[in-house]
C-alpha cells in the first residue's frame, strides 16, 4: 500500500514507542531471570549439592540461562528496533507538518497527491490585473521565469511548489524507512524449541550488527567516544533507565569498552557481547577466527563457573590479536587494583584464557591475603607482537616500540578509567608489566598526562621500559619495582645497539648456547633491548627477590619457564608474594635483592 500524506500526518508514533516499552519489558524479565539463575541457583546448587543429579541440574540451569540471554538480546534489539523506527518516522512527520502549516498561512491547498493549488495574485504588467492561479506538483517546472519579457510571475508559484516538494519528499523518506524497519523486524524472529544453538547466537550476532546500522542516528551518536573517563561516567549517569537498557541491548560491544563506564556495566555489556562474538566466529573457518573463539569458548567457561574472587569482564573484542579484559575483583569497590599487561606472544588464544587469567587471579588471591579489598586485573587492551619467544632470533626483530607505543597510550586510559570509576576517595592502582608488557606499560607513563593515579609500577620479566631510570616513569623511584629471573632470558637481552652480527654469529653454535654461556646475555653496560636494564643499579628502582627459575638448556631440554612463572606463588613463591605485598598497598613489608 502506498504511503499518503495524510497517513504520515496522523501516524501515532506513541504506539510504536509502547510497543518498544513492552519488548523492553520482556527483556528485562528474561535479565532478572538469567541474573537469579547466574547469582542464586547456580551458586546454591553447586555450593550444597553434588553427584550426577546435581551435575544435570547444572547443566539444564546452565541452558536455561543462555535462552534467556538470548531472549534478553532480541527483545532488547526489538525494542531499540521500533524506538528508532519511532524517531525517524517522527522527523519525517515534523517536517511534513512544518509544510502543512505553511500552505495554511497562505491559504493554499495540499492535494491527496502531493500537489499544492495556489490562489491568483501579483499584477499584470499590461493590464493590471492579478495574476491567475494554479497547481504546482512534483516534477512541474519551477514557474519562476515568465513565458515571456511582458507577463510576471505569480509570487505564489515557488512558494507552493516549495510546499509540494517538502511534502513529498517526507512522505518519500518515511516510506523508505517504514520498508527499512519492516525488512529488519521480520529478521528478528527464532527458531522454534527450547534450545538455543550455536547457529542461532550466529544469527543473532547479525540481528545485532542490522539494528545497530539502522540505529546509528537514534543511539549510535550519543556515545562520547572522545570524552575524558571522567566524562562518560557523568554521560553514564545521566542517562534514563530506559536509554541505559536500550545501548546494552544495542551497542554492549561499545559500552563494555568504554573507560570510564561503572565496572558492573561493562561486565554486564561484555557479557553479552562475548556470546554474540561467539555466534559471529562460529560461522567462520578461518585459522584466526578458531583461535580466538577457542579463547573465547574459555573465558566464557570461566565467567559461568562463578569462580571467586568473582570475575568481571572488562573488555572483549575480536579486532586485531584479539582483546580481552578480565578482573578478579570488583575494581570500583577495591581499595587495591592492579592490572596486568602481557607481553610478546600473547593474543586471544586458549593460553590466554587459561595462563593469563590464572596470573591475574593468582594476583587477587594473593593481594587478598594482606588485604581483602583487593582486585586484580589482565588486560590484553593492545596487539603484542606475536613472534614466538623461543625463535630468540625472530623475537628480536619484531620487538620494536610500535605497538608498545599504541599499547601503551591506550593502558593510560583504561588506568585513567579505573580512578574515575573507582568509588574509594583514594585507592590505590598498581601497573605491571611483564615481558614485552612492561615496555608497554613505560610508553604509558610517557604519553601526555602520564598514568594519574597510579601509585606503583611492577615490571617483571623485562627487556627494558623505554627509559633509562625508574625516576622517569612518574611515579617515583620509590615506587616502582622490578623482579627478574637469574635464568630468564628476556631480562638479559643485548641492547639494540651492540652488533647484530654477534647475535648472527652465535648461529652455528645454536643462538640459545650463545645466550647461555654470556656471549650476548650480558654486555657489562647493563643496556637492555629497550633501555637500561630496570634490575640494574643505574636504573634506581626497587628489586625484590625471584626464584632463579629453571635453566635455559637443562636435562630436560630447552625450558622458557623463568620467564612465566613470577606471578605462580607454587613455582616462584618469593617472587608472587612480593607482588602480593605491593598490590595490597604493604610494599615497605617487601625484601630488597641486590642489583646486577
Amino acid at each position: 500500500m502506498t504511503l499518503t500524506w495524510a497517513q504520515l500526518r496522523d501516524l501515532k508514533c506513541g504506539e510504536l514507542e509502547g510497543a518498544a516499552d513492552g519488548w523492553g519489558k520482556a527483556s528485562n524479565r528474561a535479565d532478572a531471570g538469567r541474573d537469579r539463575i547466574e547469582t542464586q541457583l547456580l551458586t546454591g546448587l553447586r555450593g550444597t549439592q553434588r553427584g550426577a543429579a546435581a551435575d544435570a541440574a547444572v547443566g539444564r540451569l546452565k541452558q536455561l540461562s543462555r535462552n534467556l540471554s538470548y531472549v534478553y538480546t532480541e527483545c532488547g534489539l526489538l525494542r531499540t528496533t521500533l524506538n528508532s523506527l519511532a524517531h525517524e518516522l517522527r522527523i519525517q512527520q515534523r517536517a511534513l507538518r512544518e509544510a502543512l502549516d505553511d500552505a495554511e498561512l497562505l491559504k493554499f491547498t495540499v492535494h491527496a497527491d502531493g500537489s499544492v493549488t495556489y490562489p491568483a495574485a501579483g499584477e499584470g504588467l499590461i493590464d493590471g490585473k492579478p495574476l491567475p492561479g494554479g497547481t504546482a506538483s512534483v516534477g512541474s517546472p519551477p514557474g519562476l521565469l515568465p513565458p515571456s519579457g511582458l507577463v510576471a510571475p505569480n509570487p505564489n508559484v515557488a512558494k507552493a511548489q516549495d510546499i509540494a516538494d517538502r511534502v513529498t519528499k517526507a512522505v518519500r523518506t518515511a516510506a523508505e524507512i517504514d520498508w527499512r524497519y519492516a525488512r529488519i523486524l521480520r529478521q528478528l524472529r527464532a527458531e522454534e524449541g527450547l534450545k538455543v544453538p550455536d547457529a542461532t547466537w550466529t544469527d543473532a550476532a547479525g540481528d545485532a550488527a542490522t539494528v545497530r546500522d539502522a540505529a546509528c542516528g537514534y543511539l549510535k551518536d550519543g556515545i562520547p567516544r572522545d570524552a575524558s573517563p571522567a566524562e562518560r561516567k557523568a554521560w553514564w549517569a545521566g542517562l534514563t533507565d530506559e536509554q541505559r537498557e536500550e545501548y546494552l541491548a544495542v551497542y554492549p560491544d561499545q559500552i563494555g569498552n568504554l573507560d570510564g563506564i561503572p565496572a558492573v556495566v561493562r561486565d554486564t555489556a561484555n557479557r553479552d557481547n562475548l556470546q554474540l562474538l561467539m555466534g559471529k566466529l562460529e560461522g567462520r573457518d578461518d585459522a584466526k577466527s578458531e583461535t580466538q573463539l577457542a579463547g573465547l569458548r574459555e573465558i566464557d567457561r570461566q565467567l559461568r563457573e562463578g569462580r571467586q574472587p568473582p570475575m568481571f569482564l572488562l573488555g572483549i573484542g575480536d579486532q586485531g590479536n584479539g582483546r580481552a579484559i578480565v578482573s578478579f575483583g570488583n575494581p570500583d569497590t577495591a581499595q587495591n587494583v592492579s592490572a596486568y599487561v602481557p607481553g610478546l606472544g600473547t593474543s586471544l588464544d586458549e593460553g590466554f584464557a587459561r595462563d593469563d587469567l590464572k596470573r591475574a587471579r593468582d594476583t587477587a588471591l594473593g593481594s587478598r591475603k594482606y588485604d581483602s579489598s583487593s582486585a586484580a586485573i589482565v588486560w590484553l587492551g593492545y596487539d603484542a607482537p606475536q613472534q614466538p619467544i623461543d625463535d630468540p632470533l625472530g623475537g628480536l626483530a619484531v620487538m620494536g616500540n610500535e605497538r608498545a607505543e599504541e599499547g601503551g597510550l591506550a593502558y593510560g586510559k583504561f588506568m585513567s578509567g579505573l580512578e574515575a570509576t573507582n568509588e574509594n576517595e583514594d585507592p590505590h592502582l598498581t601497573a605491571i608489566g611483564h615481558s614485552y608488557g612492561s615496555r608497554a606499560v613505560g610508553a604509558a607513563t610517557q604519553h601526555n598526562g602520564g598514568m594519574p593515579g597510579v601509585d606503583d609500577i611492577i615490571l617483571v620479566g623485562s627487556p627494558g621500559v623505554g627509559v633509562d631510570h625508574a625516576s622517569d616513569l612518574g611515579v617515583g623511584k620509590e615506587h616502582v619495582f622490578v623482579g627478574a629471573a637469574e635464568n630468564d632470558i628476556v631480562t638479559k637481552l643485548p641492547s639494540k645497539h651492540q652488533s647484530v652480527a654477534g647475535v648472527v654469529g652465535t648461529v652455528a653454535a645454536g643462538p640459545v648456547v650463545g645466550y647461555v654461556a654470556g656471549d650476548l646475555a650480558d654486555q657489562g653496560d647493563d643496556d637492555l633491548w629497550f633501555g637500561k636494564d630496570p634490575a640494574s643499579e643505574a636504573f634506581g628502582a626497587r628489586r625484590f627477590p625471584v626464584d632463579a627459575g629453571p635453566r635455559l638448556v637443562n636435562r630436560n631440554g630447552f625450558s622458557l619457564e623463568a620467564h612465566s612463572n613470577y606471578f605462580d606463588p607454587s613455582r616462584d613463591a618469593m617472587s608472587a608474594d612480593s607482588i602480593a605485598l605491593i598490590t595490597s598497598g604493604h610494599s615497605k613489608r617487601i625484601k630488597a635483592e641486590e642489583y646486577r
